[in-house]
């Protein structure tokens, strides 16, 4: 069975940076955790990705904080999962917006050509990490997607519980609750 995990920016800008919010950086250590039992060869990661012009694109002129611009400190992983990540020399996506691009040729370059069960964790839930199950969705449809609501959150807890009950609804696969 060709299962994997995808952490979805858990970056230091949405753990303890510009859009950092309480409880994220309790997710560290299962993350960290998820990412070593999966091992060597299942895991990849993507960082959401900013330039200098962020605020002059549709995101920015929307949520008007910079964040996440490549190469500063708030675009890295965080804590012990950014360690777990390069332990099992986990493959990096980076993406600039809020579902990766599966039609880049770098990213196509890095997934997997088969997926029989995805997982994801990661921030936020209902921002990135919904975008992207709804995207590996798409590229991998005979794929049992799953969602751990363990190790995902959001700044807004409200909004966080329902986008967990939409991705149920678009037969995404729930654990954690």
């Amino acid at each position: 069975m060709e299962s994997y995990l995808f952490v979805i920016d858990y970056q230091k800008d949405f753990v303890d940076g510009a859009l950092g919010f309480p409880g994220a950086e309790g997710l560290d250590q299962a993350i960290a955790a998820k990412i070593l039992a999966y091992g060597k060869g299942r895991v990849f990661f993507t960082r959401d990705t900013h330039f200098e012009n962020y605020l002059s694109t549709r995101e920015g002129r929307k949520l008007p904080v910079p964040h996440c611009f490549k190469g500063s400190d708030g675009w890295q992983i965080y804590g012990k999962t950014a360690r777990a990540l390069e332990e099992v020399e986990a493959k990096a996506i980076d993406k600039i917006s809020f579902g990766m691009d599966v039609t880049d040729p770098a990213t196509a370059a890095v997934l997997p050509g088969k997926a029989d069960r995805i997982e994801l964790v990661g921030l936020v839930s209902n921002i990135c990490v919904v975008s992207n199950a709804v995207v590996l969705q798409s590229r991998y449809p005979d794929a049992a997607i799953v969602v751990d609501a363990a190790c995902t959150d959001s700044f807004d807890k409200a909004l966080h519980e329902k986008v967990l009950d939409v991705l149920e609804g678009l037969q995404v696969t729930v654990t954690g609750r």
